[in-house]
């Protein structure tokens, strides 16, 4: 019988997935990796803004500058192109997520040397279209995957239709960092044999005692909270020690730091992880959160297509920051992802973009989450009331389920 989480304590719904020891003990996998992983033409960086830089020094110097960029975007991977010595000019992307092709066309006529996409939070661009018009003006084509890994488009993973492609793994994957990046076509001799350095072995073990405390928080949630709290003692101590951590996932770009490989570890977990589940569970959860919330007429931003390895559950709600801050309060950390992109291109955004940077939140969907879990954000998202959408009177059948009697009702945490 489901308990109202002032009851019987809270849960805690981490943003990301984390690590277990099982993870580095489990036996490799025999089954071929999925693309782009074991790609001959593949080159692992530390980060996927490192693997961006590196590709448009290449085609800077080849005498290709003039790069059209979405105007919804992070803002660190525009850096690393301006950093190359590219020339950015933005094109517009509406409320769902996708460029006007038309427009798009339009700008390629009147001059442009590669054309940048970004496939959002698992879900493809038309990319069949943007391979069309690339290959009408003699364009290179240059996916940004870092939310898609495992995504597909009629069948034919995403990354494999640009003439490169650039993935993010620890944004989708259990391990430390990670960033790939593929040469489909017209390939750059000196990426493949770029000298790099490696990460630094203090990162290595930060990494993983941040990713195992997260997955601990996830099962026990009053024990982990204790270990969080000793973990920050250790990482003050080691600030004050001068002892330098290379992020990543934070805001900026280092130019230092972009000939760094993935970590020997991040790479020994990639032969251990069972892909299909990975993706399978995610979808999974996806569609349990949102029959849930489409109960109280809550709907997600897009809706779970074929081929789709979703990173979030996106969700449309009336005030951001607001909306995380509740949701944090109740143990569920949602992600603000994008609320601001590059300065330098912040005044040539359009509606579209500044509409999505305002209202998407992400909810956590990963692989490590089970039934129980998405029920009760489920549960916290309906009764914060945060969604831009959503029906004045729950539905008698989530009545029930806060009052206990439902059949799928929310189940709180007796940790």
């Amino acid at each position: 019988m489901a308990t109202n989480p002032s009851d019987a304590g809270m849960m805690y719904v981490p943003a990301w997935q984390g690590l277990t020891v099982r993870h580095f003990t489990t036996a490799p996998t025999e089954t071929p990796a999925p693309f782009p992983l074991g790609q001959r033409r593949g080159r692992g960086f530390h980060t996927a803004r490192s693997a961006i830089y590196q590709l448009f020094k290449q085609l800077v110097a080849s005498g290709r500058r003039r790069v059209l960029a979405p105007d919804y975007h992070m803002g660190n991977e525009l850096r690393a192109i301006r950093a190359a010595g590219a020339h950015v000019e933005l094109y517009t992307i509406d409320r769902h997520g996708r460029p006007d092709l038309d427009a798009l066309s339009r700008q390629m006529a009147r001059g442009a040397d590669v054309l940048f996409t970004i496939h959002y939070a698992g879900w493809a661009q038309p990319v069949s279209e943007l391979r069309a018009l690339s290959d009408r003006y003699d364009v290179r084509l240059v996916e940004d995957c870092a939310l898609a890994l495992l995504s597909e488009s009629a069948g034919q993973p995403l990354g494999s239709f640009g003439d490169y492609a650039v993935f993010c793994l620890y944004k989708s994957l259990p391990v430390l960092d990670g960033g790939v990046l593929i040469q489909n076509r017209h390939p750059y001799a000196d990426l493949e044999h770029l000298p790099m350095r490696r990460i630094s072995r203090p990162f290595e073990l930060g990494q993983t005692l941040e990713l195992w405390v997260e997955r601990m928080r996830s099962r026990m949630p009053r024990t982990g909270a204790v270990v969080a709290g000793g973990k920050r003692c250790i990482g003050a101590l080691l600030t004050a020690l001068r002892v330098k951590r290379v992020p990543v996932g934070d805001i900026g770009f280092n130019v230092t730091d972009t000939d760094l490989a993935m970590s020997n570890w991040s790479e020994r977990l990639l032969h251990r992880l069972d892909y299909p589940a990975i993706r399978q569970q995610r979808r999974r959860n996806f569609s349990l959160l949102g029959d849930l919330l489409a109960e109280s007429g809550i709907a997600p931003w897009r809706e779970l297509e074929d081929g789709v390895c979703p990173l979030f559950f996106p969700l449309l709600v009336k005030d951001k920051g607001a909306a995380a801050r509740r949701l944090k309060a109740g143990g569920v950390m949602a992600t603000q992802l994008w609320n601001e992109g590059d300065p330098q291109s912040a005044g040539l955004e359009g509606a579209g973009a500044t509409f999505l940077r305002r209202h998407v939140l992400e909810l956590p969907i990963h692989q490590d989450l089970d039934e129980a879990q998405i029920q009760y954000m489920a549960w916290r998202v309906i009764e914060a009331r945060i969604a831009l959408k959503q029906r004045s009177t729950h539905t008698s059948r989530v009545a029930d389920s806060r009052r206990g009697r439902g059949t799928r009702q929310p189940v709180a945490s007796s940790q």
